[in-house]
């Protein structure tokens, strides 16, 4: 199935980081029209304030010390039907309780494994109040530190193939799993793993991602449909229909970009630092409800590890150009995994749905609203989060005791 782990250290080469601040000291940035503020993008006061700070005060050596420290890091070499073998980078931290839950976890794009980062300590927490759990987060091929697929059709199957098959690696043969990012990521990539591989090994999946782009159908699921009829919207669900339409006429340009010429914007984005900077930093401020204020180190390390990824920010892309041209892109209803799904409702979501459209994903046996929160919810409110995750697979949750033998309670 896999080889054995091999611990893994983060250790940028000193080249690299000296390459990157010769960039960034040659960098020229463009104008701005007056009083643009953010409509025109990432406004120039605050790529210039980030751009200083990375070439002058941003210690690489210092925030890569602590991710060493926060993370146990792992490599192992994954096979893929049809497209080889590829060298996975995962971290993985056990819990200390024998019946924790193995979980997955899944980032997105402009994410990484470091998104898991303010879980680790809570979900692997051994208490009788509450389910206990060993979580893997990997870097998916081509993001981080795993190696890119560059043959043509690794679409978002083969993203599920790689994290099923190191959870049975590890030893997983049952587990569940936990994913966000714009649905045709993680959300979707825990969505195939749920339909490929369970009920057997994938047990359950939540998500807090709850994109869905239309009212459920007749032919589909007709009862859904008929309460859809009957049910009015509540003023947040309109919110949410307005946040969609407002993404989709001003927000999903870099979709559009990803999916159809990801190797042409690959040159400015591997190039250029400050390129990187500003599609990145405009993303982690957009996609963001405003009660959560990024530090400036926060998002330099964001951006710090694409820039040094194993591939280089251009197979980041990739995942969008295979999805879009494959049909594993294109659900139904019908086809929805069978397992329990769970899901967390945020509203500052990128693409947010009415709570009754999200119910043609799955089998939905846990779903909670929360007032706050946008789409990296896992970074943004990793306590509300962790609640969810610990109420659904808890004692009294609809999913309590779903991987058999492993309740999560000592």
């Amino acid at each position: 199935m896999a080889n054995q782990p091999i611990p893994f250290t983060l250790a940028v080469p000193n080249s690299d980081i000296q390459r990157l601040h010769a960039k960034l000291e040659s960098s020229t940035l463009p104008n701005e029209v007056d009083g643009a503020g953010w409509d025109y993008g990432a406004p120039l006061a605050d790529i210039k304030r980030l751009v200083e700070r990375w070439r002058t005060g941003y210690d690489w050596r210092k925030v890569e010390q602590e991710i060493n420290d926060t993370y146990p890091m792992f490599t192992i070499d994954v096979p893929v039907d049809g497209f080889g073998t590829l060298n996975i980078h995962y971290t993985h931290k056990e819990s200390s309780c024998p019946n924790a839950i193995p979980l997955l976890f899944v980032h997105g794009w402009p994410g990484s494994i470091l998104e898991v980062g303010k879980l680790l300590p809570h979900l692997i927490s051994e208490s009788p109040e509450h389910p206990s759990f060993h979580v893997v987060a990997f870097s998916l091929p081509g993001f981080g530190f795993s190696e890119p697929p560059l043959k043509r059709g690794f679409a978002t199957a083969q993203y599920a193939e790689v994290g099923h098959k190191l959870m049975l690696a590890l030893g997983y043969n049952e587990y569940v799993t936990q994913g966000g990012d714009l649905g045709f990521w993680a959300s979707f990539i825990t969505r195939i793993i749920g339909k490929k591989y369970g009920p057997k090994h994938s047990k359950a999946w939540h998500t807090n991602f709850t994109s869905s782009s239309e009212p459920p159908k007749f032919l589909d699921t007709p009862l859904l449909y008929l309460r859809h009829l009957v049910t009015p919207y509540t003023e947040r669900e309109k919110a949410s229909l307005a946040r969609q339409r407002e993404w989709l006429a001003r927000g999903r340009g870099y979709f559009a970009e990803h999916s159809t010429q990801p190797q042409t914007l690959a040159y400015s984005l591997t190039d250029s630092p400050v390129g990187l900077l500003a599609w990145i930093y405009e993303k982690l401020v957009r996609w963001t409800d405003d009660d959560y204020q990024w530090d400036d180190d926060e998002v330099l390390t964001w951006v710090s590890w694409y820039w040094f990824s194993r591939g280089g920010p251009m197979s980041s892309l990739l995942i969008y150009y295979e999805m879009v041209h494959n049909s594993d892109r294109k659900f139904t209803s019908a086809e929805a995994p069978s397992i329990p799904m769970g899901v967390s409702h945020f509203p500052k979501e990128v693409f947010p749905a009415p709570r009754i459209w999200t119910h043609t994903s799955g089998n939905l046996v846990f779903e909670s609203e929360h007032d706050h929160g946008g789409h990296f919810a896992a970074h943004e409110k990793p306590l509300e989060l962790v609640a969810d995750v610990r109420n659904m697979f808890g004692r009294g949750g609809p999913a309590y005791s779903v991987v058999p033998g492993r309740t999560g309670y000592a």
